[in-house]
């Protein structure tokens, strides 16, 4: 299921994860050659995302919101 990125936070590992508009949260890694998203690497890069439709695999398997940040 499609759902929009509405925020960001950096996780433990100082990894951003996309907060979603369903409540889900999803890294957004940038870890070439086999992940490419340069654009989570500056704030203005995650601004322009906002919005943007990512897969969510929580809502396709009915799961719970995760919890607030």
């Amino acid at each position: 299921m499609k759902r929009a990125i509405i925020g960001y936070h950096l996780d433990e590992e100082h990894d951003w994860v996309a907060e979603l508009q369903c409540g889900h949260f999803q890294h957004v890694r940038h870890q070439p050659p086999f992940i490419n998203r340069a654009w989570v690497t500056t704030a203005s890069g995650r601004a322009a995302m906002l919005g943007y439709l990512l897969s969510c695999k929580k809502c396709d398997r009915g799961e719970p919101t995760d919890a607030p940040v």
